[in-house]
Protein backbone atom coordinates (compact mmCIF):
# COMPACT_ATOMS: atom_id res chain seq x y z
CA UNK A 1 0.00 0.00 0.00
CA UNK A 2 1.00 3.52 -1.00
CA UNK A 3 -0.19 6.77 -1.54
CA UNK A 4 3.34 8.15 -2.94
CA UNK A 5 2.62 10.55 -5.93
CA UNK A 6 4.59 9.09 -9.29
CA UNK A 7 6.23 12.17 -11.33
CA UNK A 8 6.91 11.23 -14.89
CA UNK A 9 9.60 12.99 -15.04
CA UNK A 10 11.43 14.03 -18.99
CA UNK A 11 14.35 12.66 -18.87
CA UNK A 12 12.47 9.23 -19.29
CA UNK A 13 14.41 5.95 -19.70
CA UNK A 14 18.41 7.35 -18.37
CA UNK A 15 21.46 4.69 -19.03
CA UNK A 16 24.40 4.55 -16.87
CA UNK A 17 27.11 1.96 -15.61
CA UNK A 18 28.60 1.01 -12.10
CA UNK A 19 31.33 2.74 -11.21
CA UNK A 20 32.71 1.48 -7.94
CA UNK A 21 31.25 -0.89 -5.14
CA UNK A 22 31.22 -0.44 -1.55
CA UNK A 23 30.13 -2.37 1.58
CA UNK A 24 29.51 1.29 4.13
CA UNK A 25 27.90 -0.90 6.87
CA UNK A 26 27.62 -4.80 7.22
CA UNK A 27 24.05 -5.29 5.63
CA UNK A 28 24.47 -1.64 3.15
CA UNK A 29 26.45 -1.95 0.23
CA UNK A 30 26.70 1.12 -2.27
CA UNK A 31 26.42 1.18 -5.57
CA UNK A 32 27.82 4.66 -7.68
CA UNK A 33 26.91 4.70 -11.03
CA UNK A 34 27.93 7.02 -13.70
CA UNK A 35 27.92 7.60 -17.65
CA UNK A 36 27.56 10.51 -20.22
CA UNK A 37 23.67 10.04 -19.60
CA UNK A 38 23.48 11.00 -15.98
CA UNK A 39 23.85 14.47 -17.70
CA UNK A 40 19.75 14.08 -18.45
CA UNK A 41 18.77 13.19 -14.87
CA UNK A 42 17.23 16.07 -12.33
CA UNK A 43 18.07 16.02 -9.19
CA UNK A 44 15.76 17.39 -6.70
CA UNK A 45 16.86 15.66 -3.26
CA UNK A 46 14.98 14.42 -0.40
CA UNK A 47 14.08 10.68 -1.00
CA UNK A 48 13.78 11.21 -4.79
CA UNK A 49 13.54 7.69 -6.07
CA UNK A 50 13.23 5.72 -9.66
CA UNK A 51 12.45 2.19 -10.96
CA UNK A 52 16.00 0.96 -11.44
CA UNK A 53 16.04 -1.77 -14.40
CA UNK A 54 19.06 -4.99 -13.75
CA UNK A 55 20.16 -6.61 -16.39
CA UNK A 56 20.68 -10.36 -14.03
CA UNK A 57 21.14 -12.37 -16.66
CA UNK A 58 23.02 -12.38 -19.47
CA UNK A 59 20.03 -11.97 -22.33
CA UNK A 60 18.15 -9.09 -20.50
CA UNK A 61 17.75 -5.99 -22.82
CA UNK A 62 17.91 -2.78 -21.38
CA UNK A 63 17.39 -1.21 -24.89
CA UNK A 64 13.69 -2.40 -25.02
CA UNK A 65 12.79 -0.90 -21.67
CA UNK A 66 9.91 1.51 -21.45
CA UNK A 67 10.63 5.61 -21.34
CA UNK A 68 7.91 5.92 -18.27
CA UNK A 69 6.21 3.37 -16.07
CA UNK A 70 2.84 4.60 -16.44
CA UNK A 71 0.43 1.71 -16.98
CA UNK A 72 1.04 1.82 -20.68
CA UNK A 73 5.13 1.55 -19.87
CA UNK A 74 4.02 -1.41 -17.61
CA UNK A 75 2.32 -3.20 -20.16
CA UNK A 76 5.35 -2.35 -22.58
CA UNK A 77 7.73 -4.00 -19.66
CA UNK A 78 5.37 -6.54 -19.41
CA UNK A 79 5.81 -7.38 -23.32
CA UNK A 80 9.05 -8.03 -23.51
CA UNK A 81 10.03 -11.73 -23.33
CA UNK A 82 11.40 -13.37 -19.54
CA UNK A 83 14.02 -14.23 -20.77
CA UNK A 84 15.23 -10.62 -22.21
CA UNK A 85 13.32 -8.55 -19.47
CA UNK A 86 15.27 -6.95 -17.20
CA UNK A 87 13.89 -6.81 -13.12
CA UNK A 88 13.19 -3.78 -12.31
CA UNK A 89 13.29 -2.45 -8.38
CA UNK A 90 12.39 0.83 -7.06
CA UNK A 91 15.49 2.71 -4.94
CA UNK A 92 16.03 6.11 -3.49
CA UNK A 93 18.80 8.44 -4.53
CA UNK A 94 21.45 8.28 -1.47
CA UNK A 95 23.70 10.99 -3.11
CA UNK A 96 24.15 12.92 -7.11
CA UNK A 97 27.16 14.71 -7.68
CA UNK A 98 26.77 15.76 -11.18
CA UNK A 99 28.72 12.68 -12.79
CA UNK A 100 28.09 9.97 -10.29
CA UNK A 101 25.01 8.53 -8.60
CA UNK A 102 24.99 6.59 -5.37
CA UNK A 103 22.40 3.90 -4.48
CA UNK A 104 22.58 2.44 -0.83
CA UNK A 105 21.28 -1.45 -1.20
CA UNK A 106 20.49 -3.89 1.61
CA UNK A 107 21.98 -6.66 1.32
CA UNK A 108 22.28 -9.89 3.52
CA UNK A 109 23.10 -13.04 2.06
CA UNK A 110 21.42 -14.08 -1.20
CA UNK A 111 17.79 -12.60 -0.15
CA UNK A 112 15.86 -11.16 -3.02
CA UNK A 113 17.57 -9.95 -6.62
CA UNK A 114 18.84 -6.60 -6.23
CA UNK A 115 20.63 -6.72 -3.04
CA UNK A 116 22.60 -9.65 -4.22
CA UNK A 117 22.62 -7.71 -7.69
CA UNK A 118 24.87 -5.02 -6.09
CA UNK A 119 27.00 -6.96 -3.40
CA UNK A 120 28.84 -8.62 -6.86
CA UNK A 121 28.39 -5.13 -9.15
CA UNK A 122 31.71 -4.66 -10.87
CA UNK A 123 32.56 -1.55 -12.60
CA UNK A 124 31.16 -0.98 -16.08
CA UNK A 125 27.97 -2.98 -15.46
CA UNK A 126 25.17 -1.50 -17.48
CA UNK A 127 21.89 -0.18 -15.51
CA UNK A 128 19.22 1.92 -16.53
CA UNK A 129 16.89 4.11 -14.37
CA UNK A 130 13.45 6.23 -14.85
CA UNK A 131 12.73 8.93 -12.19
CA UNK A 132 9.93 8.65 -10.58
CA UNK A 133 10.16 12.12 -8.12
CA UNK A 134 9.95 12.58 -4.64
CA UNK A 135 7.15 11.10 -2.24
CA UNK A 136 8.35 13.57 0.51
CA UNK A 137 5.46 16.38 0.55
CA UNK A 138 6.81 18.56 3.22
CA UNK A 139 3.62 20.28 4.18
CA UNK A 140 3.32 23.19 5.94
CA UNK A 141 2.52 21.25 9.56
CA UNK A 142 3.27 22.46 13.41
CA UNK A 143 6.06 19.63 13.49
CA UNK A 144 7.81 17.07 11.02
CA UNK A 145 7.59 12.80 11.91
CA UNK A 146 9.65 10.28 9.84
CA UNK A 147 9.23 7.02 10.50
CA UNK A 148 11.19 4.18 8.60
CA UNK A 149 13.15 0.86 8.55
CA UNK A 150 16.54 0.12 6.75
CA UNK A 151 14.68 -0.24 3.63
CA UNK A 152 14.13 3.50 4.10
CA UNK A 153 17.61 4.37 5.14
CA UNK A 154 18.60 6.23 2.19
CA UNK A 155 14.97 8.20 1.98
CA UNK A 156 15.22 9.37 5.75
CA UNK A 157 18.35 10.58 5.70
CA UNK A 158 17.77 11.92 2.51
CA UNK A 159 14.47 13.89 3.77
CA UNK A 160 16.93 15.18 7.06
CA UNK A 161 19.60 16.47 4.83
CA UNK A 162 17.33 18.29 2.77
CA UNK A 163 14.62 19.83 4.99
CA UNK A 164 14.96 23.47 6.20
CA UNK A 165 16.78 23.54 9.38
CA UNK A 166 14.59 25.34 11.30
CA UNK A 167 12.09 22.24 10.92
CA UNK A 168 11.45 20.37 14.20
CA UNK A 169 9.97 17.14 14.74
CA UNK A 170 10.72 13.30 15.69
CA UNK A 171 12.72 11.06 12.98
CA UNK A 172 12.30 7.03 14.40
CA UNK A 173 14.79 4.65 12.29
CA UNK A 174 14.42 1.14 13.36
CA UNK A 175 17.34 -1.21 12.19
CA UNK A 176 16.98 -4.86 12.34
CA UNK A 177 21.47 -4.43 12.89
CA UNK A 178 22.63 -1.40 15.14
CA UNK A 179 25.74 -1.62 13.26
CA UNK A 180 23.84 -0.12 10.02
CA UNK A 181 23.64 3.18 11.73
CA UNK A 182 25.23 5.98 9.16
CA UNK A 183 26.11 9.82 9.92
CA UNK A 184 23.01 11.99 10.12
CA UNK A 185 23.01 15.60 8.73
CA UNK A 186 19.87 16.72 10.22
CA UNK A 187 17.75 20.05 11.82
CA UNK A 188 18.95 20.70 14.98
CA UNK A 189 15.43 20.79 16.07
CA UNK A 190 14.46 17.04 14.62
CA UNK A 191 15.19 14.53 17.36
CA UNK A 192 16.57 11.15 16.17
CA UNK A 193 15.69 8.00 17.48
CA UNK A 194 17.64 4.69 16.51
CA UNK A 195 16.19 1.65 17.57
CA UNK A 196 17.13 -2.21 16.83
CA UNK A 197 13.87 -4.66 16.05
CA UNK A 198 14.56 -8.36 17.92
CA UNK A 199 10.99 -9.21 16.36
CA UNK A 200 8.95 -8.42 13.05
CA UNK A 201 9.23 -4.99 11.42
CA UNK A 202 7.68 -2.33 13.55
CA UNK A 203 8.17 -4.07 16.83
CA UNK A 204 10.59 -1.69 17.70
CA UNK A 205 9.05 1.29 15.85
CA UNK A 206 5.59 1.29 16.50
CA UNK A 207 6.12 1.51 20.26
CA UNK A 208 8.04 4.14 20.19
CA UNK A 209 5.82 6.12 18.09
CA UNK A 210 3.12 5.87 20.34
CA UNK A 211 5.88 7.72 23.51
CA UNK A 212 6.41 10.37 21.27
CA UNK A 213 5.26 13.70 22.38
CA UNK A 214 3.70 16.35 19.69
CA UNK A 215 1.10 19.20 19.98
CA UNK A 216 -0.90 20.49 16.99
CA UNK A 217 -1.21 18.19 13.64
CA UNK A 218 2.46 16.64 12.89
CA UNK A 219 2.86 15.99 8.65
CA UNK A 220 4.32 12.27 8.49
CA UNK A 221 6.13 10.12 6.65
CA UNK A 222 6.32 6.50 7.03
CA UNK A 223 8.20 3.97 4.93
CA UNK A 224 9.08 0.79 4.83
CA UNK A 225 7.95 -2.94 5.47
CA UNK A 226 4.16 -2.91 4.64
CA UNK A 227 2.89 -3.80 8.57
CA UNK A 228 5.48 -0.28 9.85
CA UNK A 229 3.91 1.67 7.48
CA UNK A 230 0.47 1.01 7.69
CA UNK A 231 0.84 0.70 11.48
CA UNK A 232 2.25 3.81 11.46
CA UNK A 233 -0.73 5.75 9.62
CA UNK A 234 -3.10 3.83 11.30
CA UNK A 235 -2.43 4.41 14.76
CA UNK A 236 -1.67 8.71 13.49
CA UNK A 237 -5.29 8.91 11.78
CA UNK A 238 -7.50 6.38 14.68
CA UNK A 239 -5.60 7.67 17.90
CA UNK A 240 -3.58 11.02 17.28
CA UNK A 241 -6.58 12.53 14.75
CA UNK A 242 -3.87 13.27 12.29
CA UNK A 243 -5.99 13.77 8.72
CA UNK A 244 -5.20 11.05 6.09
CA UNK A 245 -3.48 13.78 3.97
CA UNK A 246 -0.80 14.86 6.46
CA UNK A 247 0.57 11.44 5.88
CA UNK A 248 2.75 10.08 3.61
CA UNK A 249 2.85 6.41 3.91
CA UNK A 250 4.54 3.04 1.39
CA UNK A 251 5.14 -0.27 2.12
CA UNK A 252 8.49 -0.45 0.71
CA UNK A 253 8.68 -4.13 1.60
CA UNK A 254 6.26 -7.32 3.04
CA UNK A 255 7.47 -9.73 5.54
CA UNK A 256 7.67 -13.03 4.04
CA UNK A 257 8.98 -12.08 0.57
CA UNK A 258 12.48 -10.89 -0.87
CA UNK A 259 12.53 -7.15 -0.50
CA UNK A 260 14.65 -6.60 -3.46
Amino acid sequence: MSNITVTHAESGLVHAEVVRSARVTPNMVRVTLGGEDLRRFTYRGFDQWFRLALPVTADADLSRMPQKFGIGGYLSYLRIPKGHRPVVRNYTVRDFRGDELDIDFVSHGTEGVAGPWAASAAAGDPVAFIDQGCGWLGKPADSNLIVADESALPAALGILRDMPRDAVGHAVIELFDERDRQDIDAPAGMEIHWLTREGNPGSAALPKLRELQFTGTPYAFAVGEQALAAGARRYLVKERAVPKDFITFSGYWRMGRAAG
